[in-house]
């Protein structure tokens, strides 16, 4: 009988690698579905807490933050758009791209967690923020996403109008930065094993099956 376990996914939607980590761990996990049952959280953290409303050109931001070069971060767009299309996403940032604030995004995942459609709003967020190019702090795209998914879109368009879930989002962040977590994706299985970054499903699947025969 498959075994238990409990997945926290610390990220954020404006992540690459964050999709890159749940692509390989949702294969892994399918790898493993004789060994291990898993229930997955996907639990908040802001890349750019400070962002602005009308978000930041990608590569004046990668340039500011990491003092990377116009040629680097093409470079390291490649090698994302190359991960990511191994294990079927379509990954379309390009220099023209945006970074945008995340946290209203987070206040509707924590209510989607709530009515049971946490993950089906955050693979929707992924892609409308990397493969179709939209901003993932527009209200409206927001509104749209939820209804896409099964959520009611009147209920979000008030979530989203208010305050509704901020200290609840904020009270997780903290949680996990106070737990050691400082980069994306953190991912943290039983509450004791931690995996970082866009590993591949080979290193996940390896992971699940050491943790359910331990």
């Amino acid at each position: 009988m498959p075994k238990p376990i409990k997945i926290d996914f610390v990220s954020d939607v404006s992540c690459p690698w964050c999709i890159i980590g749940l692509r390989g761990l949702e294969e892994a996990l399918a790898r493993t579905s004789d060994v291990v049952a898993a229930e997955i959280t996907f639990q908040p953290f802001e890349l750019n807490p400070q962002m602005g409303k009308d978000g930041q050109n990608i590569g004046e931001h990668i340039a500011e933050k990491y003092g990377a070069m116009p040629e680097q971060s093409a470079a390291n767009r490649a090698t994302i758009r190359e991960r990511a299309a191994d294990l079927g996403f379509t990954m379309a940032t390009g220099a023209d791209s945006r970074i945008y604030n995340t946290f209203d995004a987070h206040r509707l995942l924590h209510w989607a967690e709530l009515e049971g459609k946490q993950a089906a709003l955050k693979r929707a967020l992924f892609q409308a923020y990397f493969t179709d190019q939209q901003d993932p702090s527009d209200h409206d795209v927001l509104v749209a996403l939820a209804e896409k998914v099964g959520l009611d879109p009147v209920r979000a368009a008030e979530i989203l109008a208010s305050d509704t879930y901020a200290h609840e989002v904020r009270a997780a962040e903290q949680l996990w930065q106070s737990r050691g977590i400082t980069s994306v994706p953190a991912i943290v299985i039983n509450d004791r094993h931690l995996i970082s970054g866009g590993q591949p499903p080979e290193l996940f699947e390896r992971a699940l099956r050491e943790i359910a025969a331990a």
